[in-house]
Formats: C-alpha cells, structure tokens, sequence
C-alpha cells in the first residue's frame, strides 16, 4: 500500500506547477493592463473603446479556449496512465478546433459597430471600438493555438517556458504600443488601432515561440506534435469537443457576467465605464494568482484520476484551495488599503476627468475586496473538477449563477435602485457566491467516488 503525501507535500507539488502558470497568465494580463495604461494616457474616449473591444475580444475568446482548456486534463489523464499517443492525439485535435473557431468567428469582429450601437454604447466608442476589433480579431487563431500548445506544456511539466514566453510578449507588447499609439520612434499615430496591431504582432511572435519549442525541446519533442498535423483523429476529435465545449461555455457564463457590467456601466458614462475597466485590470491581477493554482489543480486532479489515487486528489484539492484562499486574503488587503494609488497608476494625472476616473475606481476596488474569497473558491472548484473531467454540470450551475443571479442583481442594484456602477458590482458578488457554494458542493460530493 502506498504511503499517502502529507498535505505539505501536496502544497509544495501544487505551487511548483501554480507558480510559472500564474506568472504566465499575470505576464497575459500585463499585455492587456499596458494596453489600458498607454491608452489611458492618451484619451479617455479612446480608453472606453479598447476596453469595450478587449472584453468583447475576450468573451469570444474564451468561448473558443475551451478546446484548447480541455488539452489540459486529457493529456493529464493519458500521462496518469502512461498512454503518450493520446498526448499527441489530443493536443493536435485541440489545436483543429481552435482554428476552425477562429475562422467561423471572425466576422463578428469585422461587424463590430452596430452591435455595439444596439447594445447602447456611445457612438464615437463604439467606432473606435470596431477598428480595435478589426484588427484584433486576427489574432484569434494564434492566440488560441498558443493556448492549446501552453496546456500541452503545462501538463508534460514544461510551465516555465509558458512562462517566459508570456514575458517575452509583455515587453514586444510595450514596446509596439509605444511605438505605434503615439506614433514614436518614426512609426505612425494611430491610437487605437495601434494597439491593436501591436498585441496581433505579440501573439504572432508567441505562436512561433511556442511552435518551435513543442517540436525541439527534449521532453517535448517524443510526442511528435506536428507529425502528420494534417491528419484528422475522430475520436480524438470528439473527446476535445466533449469536454471543451461545456469549458467554453462555462468561460462565456464568466466572461460575460463581468462583459455584461461593461455594457451596463457603458450606460451611464465614458468616464464610469474608462473606471470600470481599470478596476478589472487591477482585480484581473489577483485573480490571475487564482487561476493559476486552478490549472495546477486541474493538472494534480487528472493525474490522481488517471492513477486512481482518491486519497490524493482529495488530499491535494484541499492544499490547493488553502494557497487560493490565502491569496484571496491578499487581495483583500490591497483593495481596502490603497485603492487610489492603484486606480492612479493607470492615469496622466494631467487629464481634467482623471480625479473622476479614480474617484469612481476606487469605489469599485472596494466592492472587489468583498468578492475575493468567493471568486477563489469557484474558480478553484471549476479547475478541480476540470481535472476529473466534469464539465456540464458545472457549465450549467456556471450560467445559472452568473446569468440567473449575478447579471439581474447587477441591473437591479445598479440600474434600477440607481447604486451606480458600486451596485452593478454588487450584482458580481452574489453572482459569484452562489456559484462557489455550487460548485464547491458538487466537487466535495463527487470526489470521493474518483478511483473507487
């Protein structure tokens, strides 16, 4: 009988894996955070368009990651019982779907415009906002295949090259946005646009890394990803979709609960929705620590269920969830203690509507620090039962809470009752409480069948 990991061994195993991914995806947010500083500085309206077409780039997005999300736990799960062919079938059927999404998606972006004007967003945004998303709109493969290709790395234990690929972007990503919204170093003006050509030419820059390195890395290059990439895997194929589609779904549920307080806060004001969207990016930041752990618990999950270790995926779920929680904690303090100085960082303190910005951000920040433990535990229930690849009852209890719940409340509270974008964020809270409680209660109840 095998002697069962102590819990401190767990929580080593886990934040080994969790901290090169949150780095990573700390290193993506940074990409999203440079472009809302840099257009911060250059105008207000055209920072209300980029973060109307950022977090509509995102909810499309990740609707199309969940092929690429679903790699994860099945190559987990073919390692746990040591089938590597799988790895290669998975992971190439992940990246198929990825792109076949891209392409079926692309016109939403090109016809931006007047589903923004529908949805009631001030004109001159939404034009800008629609050039941000033409452009934008062409990194939706690469960054996808990026994707499938980092939970392909993550699962073989090869997180830090996702790591420092990730970094690599931010600085590509600063370093175009530079160039090219100001029109510095000899290279044209062009605002928005410029931002938006400058994260396309990130994620092209980061597919080719990422490419690369699956092919010529030792560990990663037995598992002949590109070897014969053309030829179709059904069951494979279906597997990917299976699982992915309900992740998709789930990450749509989300995204679109905080897109839905964009469009809704969009309605009061530039200036609330220009708060808004700085606000997101400081709290994107925290919970991206979060994210970061769920993938290791994905991860640590679908190894214990590939392996029929029980004791060890429950052993291991409960590390994980402590690390999370104590982040969580963290976030709190930083919320309450100085919330100016980090709505602040994203200003020119020169522009005469800054003082409101930072007024109306700080009030967001506060409402965040209520949601922090809450947000912890629903995304680290939904990566661990990611790992045991269950993944539309959680889908369904995702879309319930978050559109059911959260997005009414957020309406009521802010809207209607008149609380402003503080009570459209109040909406978030009970939105994501009842999601945790849900999803936190089916992990605990399923788990100890795993391996059974």
């Amino acid at each position: 009988m095998t002697t069962p990991m102590p819990l401190s061994d767990h929580a080593r195993e886990t934040l080994r894996l969790a901290l090169p991914l949150a780095g990573s995806h700390l290193a993506q947010s940074a990409l999203h955070v440079t472009d809302t500083i840099m257009l911060g500085w250059y105008g207000v309206t055209e920072l209300a368009a980029v973060v109307l077409g950022a977090s509509s780039f995102f909810i499309i997005f990740i609707l199309g990651a969940g092929f690429a999300q679903a790699v994860m736990p099945m190559v987990a799960a073919a390692l746990g019982r040591g089938d590597e062919a799988q790895v290669r079938r998975d992971t190439r059927m992940g990246i198929w779907l990825s792109i076949g999404y891209g392409a079926v998606m692309y016109p939403l972006f090109w016809w931006s415009e007047p589903i923004f004007l529908a949805l009631g967003q001030d004109a001159d945004v939404a034009a800008l906002a629609q050039d941000y998303m033409r452009v934008a709109g062409l990194g939706l493969i690469p960054a996808l295949i990026v994707m499938a290709l980092k939970s392909f790395l993550a699962a073989i234990d090869r997180a830090q090259v996702v790591l420092w690929v990730t970094v690599a972007g931010v600085f590509v990503n600063a370093a175009a946005n530079y160039a090219l919204i100001f029109g510095n170093w000899g290279a044209p003006e062009l605002g928005v646009t410029g931002a938006a050509l400058a994260t396309l030419a990130t994620q092209l820059a980061s597919l080719l890394l990422m490419g690369l390195y699956a092919h010529l890395n030792r560990a990663a290059a037995p598992f002949r990803l590109w070897q014969r990439f053309w030829r179709a895997d059904l069951p494979a194929l279906k597997g990917v979709f299976r699982l992915g589609w309900p992740i998709g779904i789930q990450g749509v549920a989300e995204a679109g609960l905080f897109v839905a307080t964009a469009l809704m806060i969009g309605t009061i004001g530039k200036v609330q929705l220009a708060a808004h969207g700085i606000a997101m990016e400081v709290v994107s930041l925290i919970f991206m620590f979060h994210v970061g752990l769920a993938n290791a618990a994905t991860l640590r999950a679908g190894r214990a269920d590939g392996a029929g270790d029980a004791r060890g995926l429950r052993d291991g779920a409960k590390a994980a969830l402590a690390m999370s929680f104590a982040v969580g904690l963290l976030g709190i303090v930083l919320f309450l203690a100085v919330p100016e100085w980090l709505i602040g960082l994203f200003l020119d303190k020169a522009n005469p509507e800054a003082a409101a910005v930072v007024a109306y951000g700080t009030v967001l920040l506060v409402v965040a620090a209520l949601f922090q433990m809450v947000d912890a535990g629903q995304v680290m229930a939904m990566g661990l039962l990611r790992g045991l690849r269950d993944t539309r009852v959680p889908m369904v209890i995702a879309a319930v809470s978050y559109w059911g719940v959260g997005i009414p409340a957020g309406w009521f509270l802010g809207l209607h009752l008149g609380l402003g974008g503080g009570g459209v964020w109040g909406g978030l809270v009970i939105g994501l409480l009842v999601a945790a409680t849900a999803l936190m209660w089916r992990f605990w109840r399923i788990a100890p069948q795993v391996g059974a």
